[in-house]
């Protein structure tokens, strides 16, 4: 609802003031001061959005990495291709949760470093075959001290998929011994930071304070005398679009267009994230599912929850649901790269039509971006925030 105040309307209180007399005994008119911009009451928006979207997404991502390393221990002794199978099958399970969540990925899973430990690329091949090749016994804690480059999604997915470079399958007798116990090791940790990032936003966001609130009541009581991170509920929404954006930017800017190149010599495989397992589409599809899912404040197919849409259509109706239909046509264009013989982005950038569904993927996320930018942060300013 817009609560713009004409011109017209502003004279005529300003006529019918002037005729009120200015007599002594008159009646004193106090001066009435037109309200600009529109109202939003944001609270339940802002609490959906956190239990529903964000504390469920990592709490699924948690239950992921436990059955992760359920999944990578049964490779230990096994001769089973269904073993392996199930294994990368887990893998891209737990991605996931944690590539839609990418859409939001600020306060512990920033703070606490916990991004970079799970997902840093690229992978350092050169160092991981040299653990591979001198050492054996591999446990969790030691490889909490190695740097990320080596440990996290991208090492299991190269010990669990192969190269990538002709294909995404590898055989369980190609397994070495060295390859399981580290891939094991490598799932516990994982295991064990998603559990503190789930536990970082429902039991304490700072484990060293005792006095530390869940991550997710800082979000849901902005103001309160004992939150410094988030002053009001426009702090929150600022933060939460910003994130929309964000992701929106390193999928077009980054995650598509740096591998992609400036023409089909410049293109780079060796740039191209989860190229091993092929699963680089689903994960840029999934960075923008995320998109939909704070916008929309339910996953897909859940019952309606306020999101970011409302926010939006608070302001100019017609605006919310252009975004609504910019970002599902933004998710169906990067699907749309694979084309109709299910090419994987690596082979695509290097592919004349492939580079042409890639382009268009491009232009979806970059109209996405700008109006997000120019059209909805603005919105921030106009907002009469409760």
């Amino acid at each position: 609802m817009n609560f713009k105040y004409t011109a017209i309307s502003f004279a005529l209180v300003g006529t019918l003031s002037a005729c009120g007399g200015s007599g002594s005994d008159a009646e004193v008119v106090t001066p009435v001061v037109p309200e600009t911009g529109f109202t939003f009451v944001a609270t339940d928006l802002i609490t959906n959005l956190t239990d529903d979207v964000i504390v469920a997404g990592y709490s699924a991502l948690a239950a992921e990495g436990d059955a992760l390393l359920l999944a990578t221990q049964a490779l230990l002794n096994s001769t089973s291709q269904a073993d392996l199978t199930a294994a990368q099958e887990a893998w891209k399970a737990a991605r996931k949760p944690w590539e839609q969540g990418e859409s939001h990925i600020f306060g512990p899973v920033d703070s606490m470093s916990i991004d970079p430990h799970l997902d840093s690329w690229p992978l350092n091949t050169t160092d991981l075959q040299t653990q591979l090749a001198i050492g054996s016994g591999f446990d969790a804690e030691t490889i909490k001290g190695w740097n990320d480059d080596v440990q996290g999604f991208h090492t299991m997915e190269y010990l669990l998929f192969g190269d990538g470079v002709n294909d995404n399958t590898k055989l369980i007798a190609e397994l070495t011994v060295a390859e399981r116990e580290y891939v094991i090791a490598l799932a516990e940790v994982f295991r064990d930071y998603t559990a503190q990032l789930d536990d970082a936003w429902q039991v304490s966001h700072n484990p060293q304070d005792a006095n530390a609130l869940p991550y997710a009541d800082l979000l849901k009581a902005p103001g309160s005398d004992n939150n410094a991170i988030y002053s009001s509920e426009l702090a929150v929404i600022e933060e939460l679009v910003n994130g929309m954006i964000g992701i929106v930017d390193e999928v077009g800017n980054g995650k598509i267009a740096d591998p992609f190149g400036d023409s089909l010599t410049t293109a780079d495989t060796s740039k191209v994230e989860s190229q091993y397992s092929w699963n680089s589409l689903t994960d840029f599809a999934d960075n923008i599912q995320g998109v939909r899912n704070v916008y929309h404040g339910e996953f897909t197919g859940s019952a309606d929850k306020q999101g970011i849409i409302d926010f939006v259509a608070a302001a100019d109706s017609a605006l919310s649901i252009r975004i609504a239909s910019e970002i599902d046509d933004a998710i169906l264009k990067i699907q749309a790269i694979a084309g109709a013989d299910d090419m994987p982005f690596r082979q695509a950038i290097l592919d004349e039509t492939g580079r042409e569904r890639v382009a268009t993927a491009v232009t979806a996320l970059g109209k996405l971006q700008t109006s997000l930018e120019s059209d909805v942060i603005p919105l921030l300013s106009d907002w009469n925030a409760q």
